[in-house]
C-alpha cells in the first residue's frame, strides 16, 4: 500500500489498511518543492505511529535527481530501527544498487544501527532496467524485493497510451507478458520476493481483480496497492482459496506417506501422479496460505 510522503493524513491511515507492506513515498507522489519537508514527515510516522509486524517501507527519490542521497541520510538517521526497505525507483544498472548499499552501510555506522539492517527493494521501470535485470537482481545481499513500474516502463517503451498498468484492448494477448516474465525469473533465480506493479484505475475493482490474474498465474508474490478498496481486493487475488491451501496439504501428507512409509518416490493422489515437484509446490501454497492467516479445514 502506498501513502504520500507529503500528507499527514495519509500517513496517519496508512497503519490502519490491513496490507502485508505499507510504503512511505518520497517519489512520484510529492511535488517536487514537498520532497525535503516530506523526509521529516516520514521519519515521524515510522517513529511514532502504531505499525503492526508489516514490512515498512520508505521509497526514495531515483539517483538521476538532486534529492536521493540526502532522502536516505535523513530517513534512515530519523526513522529508528522499524524501518525495514529503502525503496529505489527506476534502477538501471547493478551499480545504482551498489550505491544505494554502500551509502546505508555508512549512514547506519553513524547512527548506531546493525550493518545491514535496512534491506532494498528495486523497481523495474525502464527499458535499460529491463535488459539489466538479472545483473540488477544480483547486487547486493540487502536486495530483498524486485518490482515492476508499469508507467514509467510503457513510457520508456513511447507505447502509445496515456494509462500504465491496465489491459490494452487493441493488442492480441498481454503486451507485458515477456516483461513479467524476465523480471520474474531474475528475481527467483537470486531468492527474491517479485511484486508487480500498480493498476493506475483505481475505481474499477473487477478490473483489478482480471487484470492480477496475469501476474498470480505467474508466480508473483503480490502486487501494489493505491487505496484501502485495492488491497482487499490483491489479497484475495494473491492468497491461496481454503480449497488449495487444504489440498496442499493432503498432498504433503500423501507425499510423505509415500517416501517414508511406502518408499515410493512417486505415488497417485486421486487421478493425478505426485512427486518430488508436488511437494514443491504444494509446500508454496502451505507458506502462503498461512502468511495469510488460513488453517486447515477439520478432517470429515
Amino acid at each position: 500500500m502506498s501513502s504520500p510522503g507529503s500528507s499527514e493524513r495519509f500517513l496517519a491511515k496508512a497503519p490502519t489498511v490491513p496490507a502485508d507492506m505499507s510504503f512511505l513515498d518520497l517519489e512520484d507522489s510529492v511535488a517536487p518543492l514537498e520532497k525535503p519537508a516530506s523526509r521529516a514527515r516520514v521519519a515521524d510516522a515510522i517513529r511514532n505511529l502504531d505499525w503492526d509486524d508489516r514490512v515498512l517501507c520508505v521509497r526514495v527519490n531515483a539517483w538521476d535527481t538532486e534529492w536521493t542521497y540526502e532522502d536516505v541520510i535523513e530517513v534512515v538517521s530519523n526513522a529508528g530501527p522499524r524501518l525495514d526497505e529503502l525503496m529505489l525507483p527506476k534502477v538501471q544498472s547493478a551499480a545504482e544498487v551498489v550505491a544505494l548499499d554502500l551509502l546505508l552501510t555508512q549512514v547506519e555506522k553513524k547512527c548506531g544501527l546493525p550493518v545491514g539492517h535496512v534491506g532494498i527493494e528495486a523497481q523495474i521501470e525502464t527499458t535499460r532496467g529491463l535488459i539489466n535485470v538479472e545483473e540488477i537482481c544480483a547486487a547486493s545481499p540487502r536486495l530483498e524485493t524486485i518490482i515492476f513500474g508499469p508507467a514509467d516502463f510503457a513510457a520508456s517503451m513511447e507505447m502509445p497510451v496515456l494509462t500504465g498498468g491496465v489491459a490494452i484492448p487493441e493488442y492480441p494477448g498481454d503486451h507485458f507478458n515477456y516483461v513479467f516474465s524476465k523480471i520474474l525469473m531474475a528475481g527467483r533465480a537470486n531468492g527474491l520476493q517479485v511484486i508487480d506493479g500498480p493498476f493506475l484505475k483505481v475505481r474499477e475493482l473487477d478490473s483489478l481483480r482480471d487484470f492480477s490474474q496475469r501476474t498470480r498465474v505467474l508466480g508473483y508474490d503480490g502486487k501494489w496497492a493505491l487505496t484501502p478498496d485495492q488491497v482487499g481486493v490483491l489479497n484475495e487475488v494473491y492468497s491461496p482459496t481454503q480449497e488449495q491451501f487444504d489440498k496442499a496439504h493432503a498432498i504433503l501428507d500423501a507425499y510423505k506417506k509415500a517416501t517414508e512409509q511406502d518408499l515410493a518416490g512417486a505415488v497417485m493422489f486421486g487421478d493425478e501422479m505426485i512427486d518430488e515437484a508436488s511437494r514443491k509446490m504444494a509446500t508454496k501454497f502451505v507458506t502462503r496460505g498461512e502468511r495469510a492467516g488460513l488453517t486447515r479445514s477439520p478432517a470429515e
